[in-house]
C-alpha cells in the first residue's frame, strides 16, 4: 500500500462516477490528513455533493478508490457500515427532533435513535453526563440544554445538529453549507466552532461563502466538473484565472 495511504484520513484516488452519461466525477483525487480540516469550494454542478455522497456510500464510483482512516476502502462498503465507522455528515437543512429539549437530542444521537422511549426515561444515567457538558460547550449550547429545539434560531439548531453528530464520536466530519441562512454573527461564531471541533477530528466543510471559508484559515480546493480545479490557501486558489472565470467571477 502507498505510504500516503498509511498516514491520510481521508484519499480518494482517481475516482469517477457518471449519470446517464454525464460524469458527475471525473478523475478526482483528494488527499486530507488526520486533524485537517478543508474547504471544498466551487460552482453549482462541480461535483461536491456527489463526492460527499461517494465518501458516505451512498453513490458508489464507476472508478477509483476511497481510502479511509489509512486502509479502509469505502467503496467496498454500504452507507449503514461506512456510518458506523466514524463518519458523520451534515447536511445543509439541519434535522433535529424538533419537540424534544437539545440535551435530549444529544441523547437520542448517541443512542443512534433507537429506542427513544428507553433512552429518554429509562437509561439516562448510562451515558455520561461529562460528555453531554462537553458537546453542550463546544456547540454553545449550554445555556439552552433545557431548550426545546423547535424553539432555537436556525443557525442554533445548525449547532445542534453539528452536537448530534459528535455525539457519535465521528472520526471524520461532513458539513454542507453550514452557515447557510445563518446572521453574520452566527456565521462568525461557526467558524470558531468548526475550528475548536477541528482539533481533535478531520473535517470536509462545502461552502459558497468565501467570507466565511476565510475565517476558517484552512486549505482550500476547488472543484470544477468533477475534478481539482486549483488547491492551496484561499488567496492562491482566488487568484487562480481559472477559479476566477468559472466561479469566483460569476
Amino acid at each position: 500500500m502507498d505510504s500516503k495511504l498509511t498516514s491520510a484520513m481521508l484519499y480518494l484516488d482517481n475516482v469517477s462516477v457518471a449519470f446517464d452519461g454525464f460524469k458527475a466525477i471525473n478523475g478526482l483525487s483528494l488527499m486530507l490528513e488526520p486533524g485537517e480540516m478543508r474547504a471544498i469550494i466551487g460552482p453549482n454542478g462541480a461535483g461536491k455533493t456527489t463526492m460527499m455522497d461517494i465518501i458516505t456510500g451512498k453513490t458508489k464510483p464507476d472508478e477509483g478508490y476511497v481510502y479511509f482512516n489509512g486502509e479502509t476502502d469505502l467503496t467496498a462498503h454500504d452507507e449503514s457500515a461506512i456510518a458506523s465507522m466514524g463518519i458523520g455528515r451534515k447536511f445543509q437543512k439541519p434535522t433535529v427532533f424538533e419537540s424534544h429539549s437539545v440535551e435530549d437530542n444529544l441523547l437520542l444521537a448517541m443512542s443512534g435513535g433507537h429506542s427513544i422511549k428507553s433512552m429518554l426515561f429509562g437509561a439516562r444515567a448510562a451515558v455520561e453526563s461529562e460528555r453531554i457538558d462537553e458537546i453542550l460547550e463546544t456547540i454553545r449550547l449550554s445555556s439552552k440544554r433545557d431548550a426545546i429545539a423547535a424553539n432555537l434560531s436556525h443557525g442554533q439548531k445548525q449547532w445542534l445538529e453539528i452536537g448530534m453528530l459528535l455525539s457519535q464520536d465521528p472520526k471524520l466530519l461532513l458539513v454542507d453549507e453550514p452557515v447557510a441562512g445563518m446572521t453574520d454573527a452566527e456565521t462568525e461564531e461557526t467558524a470558531r466552532l468548526l475550528r475548536d471541533i477541528a482539533k481533535d477530528h478531520t473535517i470536509v466543510v462545502v461552502e459558497h461563502d468565501m467570507d466565511f471559508v476565510r475565517n476558517l484559515d484552512v486549505k482550500v480546493s476547488c472543484l470544477h466538473e468533477g475534478a481539482v480545479l486549483a488547491e492551496g490557501t484561499l488567496d492562491h486558489v482566488s487568484s487562480d484565472q481559472r477559479v476566477i472565470d468559472v466561479y469566483l467571477g460569476r
